[in-house]
């Protein structure tokens, strides 16, 4: 199946108010931004980086999504209204997600390398969520609308608030699970936390 129609597709099975492909080709942003995308990243790969920055910019305005030229996009990424929407350099969407208008995933302006999120096979970011540095959304996870994501979210489970916390696991309030991913996300998060302030003092130190 060619791009566009698996693109088109995708569109039609995750949002019953689409009627035609041809209303979802002209009519959907988030299918715009898609498509521009993959030319911005063709030129970023093969060294054209103002051009693709420029590229994307351009589309930015036109369909008010903004799309890192270097982010890593699969096929089948399902992006509903998009306005507002900001993806990062190194993030990286696997295919079967779906992202929401005023999603951000973002860096926290420290991390150097892999500074953004990536977000596994069939995960949902709701609207206005906030996935901030090179955490991973796990397959199937479900992000809740206006959740701050500060530390990986494990496959197959929901998280909201600020800061997100599991809510779900496997769709039920399994309090004993959802005990025991907090803490080993707490774990992780400060583990990391650690490691950075371990790795400034040394650059500090260096100076």
């Amino acid at each position: 199946m060619g791009w566009w129609r698996e693109t088109i597709q995708v569109v039609k099975e995750n949002d019953p108010t689409a009627r035609s492909s041809l209303e979802v080709l002209l009519t959907y942003p988030g299918v715009k931004a898609l498509a521009a995308h993959r030319l911005s990243h063709f030129l970023w790969r093969h060294g054209f980086k103002l051009l693709a920055r420029m590229h994307s910019q351009f589309w930015r305005f036109w369909t008010q999504i903004e799309i890192h030229p270097g982010a890593q996009i699969e096929k089948g990424v399902f992006i509903d209204h998009g306005s507002g929407l900001v993806i990062g350099e190194t993030a990286v969407v696997e295919s079967g997600a779906m992202l929401y208008h005023g999603v951000t995933l973002g860096g926290t302006g420290k991390d150097v390398g892999k500074r953004h999120p990536t977000v596994r096979r069939g995960a949902l970011i709701s609207a206005h969520a906030q996935v901030i540095g090179p955490v991973e959304i796990g397959e199937n996870a479900k992000v809740g609308a206006a959740a701050v994501v500060v530390s990986d979210v494990p496959s197959d489970v929901t998280v909201v608030g600020i800061p997100a916390k599991v809510v779900r696991v496997h769709g039920k309030k399994d309090k004993d699970a959802i005990h025991q991913i907090e803490e080993e996300r707490e774990s992780k998060y400060y583990t990391s936390k650690l490691d950075q302030l371990r790795h400034e003092s040394l650059h500090s130190s260096n100076l």
